[in-house]
């Protein structure tokens, strides 16, 4: 696991100070210099931004900010193009336009050398690729920031692709998830409009999928899942891995041959069934998420082979997705609640897939959660598409201060791209029609038997497991206020009012006795007849009833003043 530090607690060595350089110069170059500027990074960064140019240049200032901001990613690197990946399916973070320029990140990268690759071989597993296979195409035939491929043979001629990592991308990724975890504190800091959306968090996150993406020992375990949670379905082909040549740096699987969705004349020309195949598709991406709870997170065009018998072959397994069961429960009920037009349960299904970041209005989601599937009540079932109608709902849960938990964005990526796979093999193609029994055998299948008794057992597993440890929970609080460690604290709320009018009370109360010890001092004063004198009159009675007369004056202000007598 890639670990993430600050910027400072690593000394700001050379090759952080350099790599932070060039990420500045490219944000200069493609127009975002006031981000630079807002973040404040001149600070941390004594030398070099004052010879960095900060205008970008005329071609580049006439495209649009969101193509830019794709364009710089780009150029920035495999991390970044990877944030860009992880982005472009989080709608609640990117705005709509920008979100359309991340779909089309590209690697844009040079391979890298066969020597390279034999030198990887040799620390991965002791041997040249030469002495593993029967053949190795030197060649790649295909690179991208993380790795490259290549096809080969093995020994028993079954044809295989070999995918290859980049030589030091682990410690080029480190670097930057560095200084990506030193912008997000600085956005949190500086950029009132980012602070909800916590960069830090999104950070954190994305470097545990990015760990998870450059191991490709976890691609192999996800590719031996899918084969098993699809091992009696005819429709569906999954490659098979070779463990034996595959390591952390290193994935072996078997050649595909077949035809990508996108080439849909070439399919058309060959016979086959794009209505067939478009409904299969749709079928097995539902499978994946209602039944498995295990789906290909990036189901595209490019990721889709089509092998004869229209059968169906995911490639690239490095981003999956995992929902639980209660969340598949959860989404079912909203699902369901849309499928059956039940406005009523819909505001329910809403609040179960979400979580609150601030104040929320019931009675106008409720309204605004009609209003949505009002547009939607009276149209036929072949008019609608699930992607967009998600898509809307995931705008309406922003806006009313709630946030979709993150396993959920992926899930309605898949679906929507699949959707778009679908329609475009088949334009009549109903996916809601296709999700409607998925739907309701999840919803039938808690009522089954075996999941009462196991939701029984889990239960009671619960309570006895809570009765177990109430005892020694309770020991250990009479432990620590036998010990005195343990202190009973109470706190009032909403009395700040009377405290204060108790304050003015027993002021005023004092303020009258003193008033009137000053009255009653100055008449025995007077009745003494104790000099000096002024016209027969003790002065210093005078005194006092001059200071008791203002006092008074002054008591008699602050009551009216405050408007009570």
């Amino acid at each position: 696991m890639i670990s993430i530090k600050k910027i400072g607690a690593i000394g700001r060595t050379y090759r952080h100070l350099n790599r932070y350089q060039r990420i500045i110069r490219i944000l200069f170059k493609y127009g975002f210099s006031d981000l630079v500027e807002g973040l404040r990074i001149d600070q941390y960064l004594e030398t070099g931004l004052k010879m960095i140019n900060r205008k970008p240049r005329e071609e580049i200032e006439k495209r649009s900010r969101p193509e830019r901001f794709r364009m710089a990613l780009e150029e920035l690197g495999p991390t970044f193009i990877k944030l860009g990946q992880i982005l472009s399916t989080r709608p609640d973070l990117i705005l709509p336009e920008y979100l359309d320029e991340l779909i089309e990140l590209q690697d844009n990268v040079p391979p890298f050398s066969f020597t390279e690759v034999k030198e990887i071989f040799l620390a991965e597993t002791g041997k040249k690729p030469n002495e593993l296979f029967e053949e190795f195409d030197e060649q790649p035939m295909a690179a991208a920031s993380i790795g490259q491929v290549h096809r080969g043979r093995l020994q028993d001629g079954n044809e295989v692709v070999i995918k290859v990592q980049r030589p030091n991308i682990e410690n080029i990724i480190a670097v930057d998830l560095e200084i990506l975890a030193h912008l997000a504190s600085l956005m949190e800091q500086y950029l009132e409009e980012l602070q909800g959306h916590r960069p830090a968090a999104v950070v954190d996150e994305f470097a545990r999928s990015l760990s998870l993406e450059i191991d490709y020992t976890v691609e192999l375990t996800n590719i031996q899942r899918f084969a098993r949670q699809f091992s009696d379905n005819e429709n569906i082909y999954v490659p098979i891995v070779y463990s034996d040549f595959s390591t952390e740096r290193i994935l072996t699987m078997e050649y595909i041959d077949g035809i990508k969705t996108s080439k849909v004349d070439t399919l058309r020309s060959q016979g086959f069934d794009l209505q067939l195949i478009a409904e299969r598709g749709a079928n097995l991406v539902m499978e994946q998420v209602f039944v498995h709870g295990f789906f290909h997170g990036d189901p595209h065009p490019g990721n889709i082979f089509i092998l004869p018998d229209n059968i169906i072959c995911f490639l690239d397994y490095g981003m999956m997705g995992r929902i639980s069961r209660k969340d598949r429960d959860d989404f079912t009920d909203l699902m369901l609640s849309i499928v059956t037009k039940n406005d009523r349960k819909i505001t329910d299904g809403v609040l179960g897939i979400t979580t609150q970041f601030g104040e929320v209005d019931h009675d106008a989601l409720s309204r605004d959660l009609v209003d949505l599937l009002d547009r939607y009540l009276y149209l036929p079932l072949k008019d609608l598409q699930a992607g967009k109608i998600l898509q809307e709902l995931l705008d309406l849960v922003q806006r009313h201060n709630l946030s979709l938990k993150p396993n959920f964005y992926l899930m309605i990526k898949a679906l929507s791209s699949i959707e778009g796979v679908g329609l475009m093999l088949d334009p009549n193609l109903e996916l809601i029609k296709l999700a409607e029994p998925y739907i309701k055998k999840v919803k039938t299948e808690r009522l089954r038997p075996h999941r009462l008794t196991e939701k029984i057992g889990e239960t009671s597993g619960e309570y006895l497991k809570l009765i177990q440890e109430i005892p020694e929970e309770a020991r250990g609080i009479l432990r620590q206020l036998r010990a005195g460690k343990m202190k009973l604290g109470f706190e009032h709320s909403g009395l700040e009012s009377l405290s204060k009018a108790l304050d003015r009370v027993s002021n005023r109360i004092a303020f009258a006795i003193v008033l009137a010890a000053q009255i009653i001092g100055s008449s025995l004063i007077i009745l003494s007849d104790i000099p000096p004198k002024w016209n027969g009159i003790p002065v210093i009675g005078l005194a006092g009833f001059l200071v008791a007369g203002v006092m008074g004056f002054w008591l008699l202000v602050a009551i009216i003043r405050h408007g009570k007598m």
